[in-house]
């Protein structure tokens, strides 16, 4: 899902945060990015299995100055908006929170 060298990761999509750079020695950021990487693949199965394109629309792994793993969310405006409205209509249907 994530692995480096597939095509969907050079699609246009940036992905990487203001601080990707930023490194704090002692910080152990690979357990929150194997926590956060294993989520995501997770997620991006779920986009797949709603119809979504991985080019369009995905979850990516990252830490966050603590080293605590977070998944983000990045993709084009209107997927994103098709994947709020799949969301909205799943609340909607199924006693959710809206």
């Amino acid at each position: 899902m994530t692995g480096a060298g597939e095509d969907w990761l050079s699609d246009g999509l940036d992905v990487e945060g203001a601080d990707s750079g930023l490194w704090v020695p002692a910080v152990d950021y690979v357990a929150g990015w194997r926590n956060a990487r294993e989520t995501a693949d997770r997620l991006n199965r779920a986009l797949l299995a709603a119809g979504f394109e991985l080019s369009e629309v995905r979850a990516v792994a990252s830490t966050n100055g603590e080293g605590r793993g977070v998944v983000r969310v990045a993709g084009w405006p209107d997927a994103v908006d098709r994947l709020a409205e799949l969301l909205e209509e799943l609340a909607d249907g199924d006693g959710g929170a809206a």
